[in-house]
């Protein structure tokens, strides 16, 4: 993804015709029948040989292990004025990608610029008439898609499709780019035609799903909330005064706006895209033309950016934690009990308005709910991972009974799937349902279990599928979660009621040769 497009690439570039393509070297496909829209005009500038590396060094079969969204990349083109959170829309929806397990990467602009103009002076840079900044411009441009090419082309394997007929790993490629404005010269009405017309002949011709996010807002309120929150704090403006920086930026979105063009119902009626009017209040979406694109929209859809709290609990201390057992549906323990009055009186200190407390259908979730009092609702999207064969087994258990089994978990925990249970993929998926409440919610409390409690916490936390199963989430403890504007501030709360540790590392020996004390060395204690 291009990170703020809009606000970097505003250079004056011709868009090139099919005869003008083929010239410089590009190899022209027959077009296919579809109206996906494709590359701006500024895609010109990648050399023929990055464009066929694109397409032709890429043919590899994807790994089996990850999911196949679609048949063909994607690209989400982020559209607006500055200042109208497409940054913020960029992050959320690329981090929500990436948890599902669709490998997605933002590349910003301008960070690009930053790195090519090492001081930023003021406003002057973005006006489109700065020929030497249009300059920079297109060499950041240029930078910036032969990145892209090569995340294509070589990252982890899985860029394009192989030459079979086998189902193709999407890298939904988040890019952030303008509905490329005039040079001197020409109006916004001169250019459209050729854009539109650019914008096909790539769709054709690379065979890239198109897929735009405009975010519109007129509301100065939250333009100025935004600035205020965001944009001064970047580093155009370390050791800037506010009340300067706050007028130079406004008179910057000035530049945007003598050339900034909007997606038109009409005359882009054969574009996919979503329209986001003042951060949600309303929707136009467009044209919407496969699976991927329709979870970008619901996922869009559902998210707002009200300030609010979620709280995260595991259930308190089970009788069956105390003897070092996974799963199971047994109740607490008298430790655990203290913990369910101790979560009761955390909660009233809170003073958390119209909060709303979820858990599992498991026994050791509710008896920590009913001490708090409230009404709660019951998921069974909560309960913990099935371990199959494996439930209510220690992990000396396990490894006596079954030590392939055992190896071959620590060596993916994330994709391992136990016999008859569920691997922290599935679970992943089974909880995608509770992530898109949790976004259309305000401040909920969940009790839950340790695979669940990481799988959440590393979709609010941007942990990788590696990182997930490792993620530390002490019986006991309660996390607060409070979304800040591109991440989430996290603060742990222990409840100083002691309890057993579940918490068991990966350990360095993970051969399925390896010895029981090997295999059992990172275990934790217990009765």
């Amino acid at each position: 993804m291009l990170g703020d497009m809009s606000q970097e690439q505003t250079g004056a570039y011709a868009d090139p015709s099919a005869e003008d393509l083929g010239a410089m070297g590009w190899r022209l496909n027959k077009p296919k029948e579809r109206l996906a829209p494709s590359f701006p005009s500024y895609l010109s500038v990648m050399s023929p040989h990055s464009a066929e590396k694109l397409l032709c060094d890429s043919q590899t079969d994807p790994p089996a292990s990850r999911p196949q969204f679609t048949n063909s990349p994607t690209m989400i083109v982020m559209v607006g004025l500055p200042a109208r959170g497409k940054t913020y829309i960029s992050k959320k929806l690329t981090r929500y990608l990436n948890w599902i397990g669709v490998p997605t990467q933002v590349f910003n602009l301008g960070q690009y610029r930053r790195e090519a103009v090492k001081s930023y002076k003021n406003y002057e840079f973005f006006r489109p008439d700065n020929e030497e900044a249009m300059k920079i411009r297109r060499a950041c441009a240029s930078n910036a898609l032969k990145d892209i090419a090569n995340y294509f082309a070589k990252e982890q394997g899985q860029v394009a499709v192989s030459k079979k007929d086998y189902h193709k790993t999407i890298q939904l490629l988040q890019c952030l780019m303008p509905l490329t404005p005039p040079g001197r010269g020409e109006g916004p009405s001169s250019i459209l035609p050729k854009r539109r017309a650019t914008r096909q002949f790539f769709s054709s011709n690379l065979c890239f799903q198109v897929f735009f996010i405009e975010s519109i807002c007129d509301d100065p309120e939250i333009i100025e909330a935004n600035i205020m929150e965001v944009k001064l704090s970047s580093p155009d403006y370390e050791n800037c005064d506010k009340e300067e920086a706050l007028e130079d930026f406004l008179k910057r979105i000035e530049c945007y706006k003598t050339t900034y063009v909007s997606l038109d119902e009409e005359k882009d009626r054969h574009l996919s895209y979503i329209q986001i009017f003042n951060v949600g209040s309303r929707y136009l979406v467009n044209r919407v033309q496969d699976h991927i694109q329709s979870r970008i929209v619901y996922y869009l859809m559902n998210i707002h950016v009200t300030p609010r709290s979620i709280y995260l609990s595991r259930h308190g201390e089970s009788e069956l934690n105390l003897l070092g057992r996974i799963g199971g549906d047994t109740g607490l323990s008298s430790q655990g009990t203290r913990y369910a009055s101790a979560l009761c009186e955390f909660i009233k200190n809170q003073a958390i308005t119209d909060l709303k407390v979820w858990t599992s259908h498991m026994k050791r979730t509710i008896q920590t709910a009913e001490a708090l009092g409230v009404p709660y609702e019951q998921w069974k999207a909560l309960n913990e991972i099935d371990a199959g064969v494996c439930e209510e087994m220690t992990y000396e258990e396990i490894q006596e009974n079954y030590p392939e089994e055992f190896a071959l978990r620590d060596q993916d925990k994330y994709r391992y799937r136990y016999p008859k249970g569920e691997s922290y993929e599935d679970l992943v998926h089974r909880l995608e349902p509770v992530i898109m409440e949790l976004e259309r919610q305000e401040n909920v409390l969940v009790i839950c279990h340790q695979a669940v409690m990481r799988c959440l916490l590393a979709y609010f936390l941007d942990k990788s599928a590696v990182e997930l199963p490792y993620l530390k989430c002490p019986l006991h403890t309660v996390l607060k979660l409070t979304p800040v504007a591109y991440g989430c501030k996290v603060e742990y709360f222990y409840l100083n009621v002691k309890a057993v540790n579940t918490h068991r590392e990966k350990p360095a020996n993970v051969d399925v040769t390896r010895r029981s004390e090997d295999a059992l060395r990172t275990v934790p204690d217990h009765f």
